[in-house]
């Protein structure tokens, strides 16, 4: 397969991101995985594009978290094979509803589906797509990305609304020769079901008691406290907009809106910033089943950056439209190869061959009239 070169213009204008397109600034480092995925053999047609005959347009909905990346690959797959993507980045929850009702031919989750709603959507595979950071934001004057440190500790009683200003002592404590002002804490999160949501409330039930029985984790919460905002932009957004602002996004959205980040304190006690050799190390400190469905929060590797994940398309096993399935594995197999190679750009993590392997695994079990469709 070769790599296009040039991003054309959009294949479909999604509903988030206005500037996903462009790549922002270089990440901290680059995973020694990201450039050797595993070899592909031959896709259904022996290339990237679908065989002549299959359908020239597809319809997704789903994760904001994985957007920017996915503006991009869709861009790149039309130059390619002349293939219309529309996406609409719509947030993990309402990815999952259109999928279950199969209004779309395939939907986009950052959370692993619960147990209901595997059996409302049976046949459903998560497919792994690329892996990101969820960055704590923040909207501080005069501090600089990675210089403000958070602990688990002060991170969720903010979220909890127990710390309720930035120069409370126990930020104080953890910051010192950082002038924190004297402004209150202003709690943005998302207002709709959210993947990104489901990362970070997964992290805080996993290193908060508190958090754990008053919250819990999943899509959509009840918050404590906060504003809430539409999609990954929207928290950017409402952090941009408010002095004393903290929110959660994932890392391509914190460098588009040029927002300023915390260090947060991982399971081996440093202080870690966001980034791509530090969401490498998170993955690297999980085990990933066949199925691929992990939380990769809280990860024992001492390098590892503590809220990171997986991003998942999620197909039906047993597809009834050969024509729809063709391009719908073709283009899933361009991204799991060439489409890795876009990722670092734009400050996400390509998947690790030994992830890459259990994904085309995914891929090689879609079948229409009990055949699969990649030989």
């Amino acid at each position: 397969m070769t790599t296009p070169t040039g991003a054309p213009k959009a294949a479909a204008a999604p509903t988030e991101v206005a500037k996903a397109t462009a790549a922002p600034a270089a990440a901290t480092a680059k995973p020694t995985e990201a450039a050797k995925p595993t070899a592909a053999p031959a896709a259904a047609t022996g290339q990237a594009c679908p065989a002549p005959g299959s359908a020239t347009t597809l319809t997704g909905a789903g994760a904001t978290f994985p957007n920017p990346l996915y503006t991009r690959w869709f861009d790149e797959y039309a130059k390619l094979c002349n293939i219309k993507v529309n996406y609409q980045a719509i947030g993990s929850g309402g990815g999952i509803q259109q999928h279950t009702k199969k209004l779309v031919d395939f939907g986009a989750s950052d959370g692993i589906l619960t147990d209901q709603q595997k059996k409302d959507a049976p046949g459903t595979l998560m497919i792994p797509m690329t892996s990101g950071a969820v960055a704590i934001v923040v909207n501080l004057e005069g501090i600089a990305a990675g210089k403000l440190r958070l602990t688990p500790e002060t991170l969720s009683a903010i979220y909890l609304g127990t710390i309720t200003k930035w120069d409370d002592p126990k930020l104080a404590a953890d910051n010192a020769g950082l002038k924190l002002p004297s402004l209150p804490i202003t709690v943005v999160r998302r207002a709709d079901g959210s993947g990104t949501t489901n990362i970070f409330t997964s992290y805080l039930a996993e290193i908060s008691a508190d958090w754990k029985s008053k919250v819990g984790k999943g899509n959509a919460v009840q918050w404590p406290v906060g504003i809430g905002g539409e999609g990954n932009s929207g928290v950017a957004g409402g952090v941009k907009q408010r002095a004393g602002a903290i929110g959660y996004v994932e890392l391509a959205y914190a460098r588009q809106n040029n927002l300023t980040w915390a260090a947060l304190k991982n399971k081996s006690g440093a202080f870690v910033e966001p980034g791509i050799e530090a969401t490498t190390a998170a993955m690297e400190g999980v085990s990933i089943p066949d199925s691929t469905e992990v939380m990769v929060v809280n990860s024992a590797n001492p390098q590892a950056y503590p809220i990171a994940g997986l991003t998942w398309i999620l197909v039906y096993e047993n597809q009834t439209d050969r024509a729809k399935a063709q391009t719908l594995v073709a283009m899933l197999w361009w991204a799991l190869h060439d489409g890795q190679k876009l990722a670092a750009a734009l400050d996400y993590a390509p998947l690790s061959p030994t992830v890459v392997a259990k994904a085309e695994a995914l891929v090689k079990a879609i079948k229409v009239d009990g055949q699969p469709v990649l030989k």
